[in-house]
């Protein structure tokens, strides 16, 4: 893939990074003044301090990283952001805390991770029926554990 232009924003902005040669997400850092505390059930706006140009046809995912998520509660509140094609603004990660203590996150911290990924745009319309499909009209664990 070719390379994705970021404008730095803040200073102490860090760029995405990969944790090894074949990680697929890219690790976002906390751009921050100061740290911040983020409160039970609460919910905090954590800025990069970048802004970038996602490919046209792609999108930016964004989602938690599996060690802040697992010890230390912190997820993002949308549970998969999603960074658009034509978003020229700061990416800023909400991070909500799910736990029951108060969680710091400080200034250049590893935060969420993101993915670049291709997506499709169809065009939707009314239709008077669907193919028909082995799992029909099954709902939430219709095809078992």
């Amino acid at each position: 893939m070719e390379n994705i232009s970021v404008k730095i924003l803040r200073a102490g902005a860090k760029l995405p990074t990969y944790g090894s040669a074949e990680a697929a997400g890219a690790d976002l850092y906390a751009c921050l003044d100061a740290d911040v505390t983020i409160l039970p059930g609460q919910t905090a706006f954590i800025p990069t301090g970048f802004a970038m140009a996602v490919p046209k046809g792609c999108a930016g995912l964004i989602y938690a990283r599996s060690g802040m998520a697992c010890k230390r509660d912190l997820a993002p509140a949308n549970k998969v952001g999603v960074i658009d094609s034509d978003y020229r603004g700061e990416i800023i990660v909400a991070l909500h805390n799910h736990g029951t203590e108060a969680r710091v996150v400080s200034h250049q911290e590893r935060i969420a991770q993101m993915i670049i990924t291709p997506v499709l745009t169809p065009g939707y319309v009314i239709a008077e029926s669907l193919d028909e499909t082995d799992r029909g009209e099954g709902r939430f664990g219709s095809t078992g554990r």
